[in-house]
C-alpha cells in the first residue's frame, strides 16, 4: 500500500488557526486533534506488527496480562478489571484466543460461576514473538527517546487519575519501567 503524500502545511495547526479566528484559542481542540491523530498513527504501526499473528492489541495485552500471572491464568472478571474493560469485550477477546489456541478456558475452582483464562504454549510463542517485534520497533514511538516517553506518560496520567482508572496515593507517580514489579495476579 503507498504512502499517501504529505500535505506542505500542518492541518492540525491550520484547523487550530481557524478555530481561534472563529471561536478563540482553545489549546485543548489542538491537543484533542493531535492525541487523537497519534492514536490512529500508532495503533496502524502497532496493528502491522500484530497482524502476522493474527492478534490485535487488545487480544495482545490480554496475553501479556497471562503472562504476567504467577500461574499464567486469570479470571475474565481480572483480565476486565486490570484492562479496563467491559466484561462482554473481555469475553469477545478471549473467546478469539481461545479458537487462535492461545488460551484455553476452565472453571474457576474458587468461584463456581467464574471462568479462569490460561496462557497457553502456543500463546506463550505468540506473545513473546509479539512482543520482540513491538519493542524492536518502541511500540511505533521510534521517534521519541526514553525521556519523552516517560513525559507523555506523565502528562497523560493526571487524565486517566480523573477517569477513575485509578486512585493515586500520596508519593506514587513512577514512569514506566520506574515502578515495582508487577504482583503477578
Amino acid at each position: 500500500m503507498a504512502k499517501p503524500l504529505a500535505l506542505d502545511f500542518d492541518p492540525i495547526a491550520r484547523a487550530d488557526e481557524l478555530w481561534t479566528r472563529r471561536w478563540g484559542a482553545v489549546p485543548a481542540m489542538a491537543a484533542i486533534t493531535s492525541i487523537m491523530r497519534a492514536h490512529q498513527i500508532l495503533l496502524s504501526r502497532v496493528d502491522a506488527v500484530l497482524k502476522p499473528y493474527g492478534l490485535t492489541f487488545a487480544r495482545y495485552e490480554a496475553l501479556v496480562l497471562l503472562t504476567f500471572s504467577r500461574t499464567g491464568e486469570l479470571s475474565l472478571s481480572k483480565i476486565g478489571e486490570r484492562l479496563m474493560v467491559h466484561p462482554t469485550s473481555v469475553t469477545n477477546t478471549v473467546d478469539r484466543l481461545e479458537r487462535a489456541g492461545l488460551v484455553a478456558r476452565r472453571p474457576n475452582p474458587l468461584d463456581g460461576r467464574g471462568v479462569l483464562a490460561t496462557i497457553t504454549d502456543r500463546g506463550r510463542e505468540v506473545v513473546e514473538g509479539a512482543t520482540g517485534e513491538l519493542m524492536a520497533m518502541d511500540f511505533g514511538l521510534e521517534e521519541f527517546d526514553g525521556g519523552q516517553c516517560r513525559e507523555v506518560f506523565d502528562l497523560l496520567r493526571p487524565l486517566r487519575v480523573a477517569a477513575g482508572d485509578f486512585a493515586e496515593l500520596p508519593g506514587e507517580g513512577s514512569a514506566p519501567g520506574e515502578g515495582p514489579a508487577p504482583d503477578g495476579a
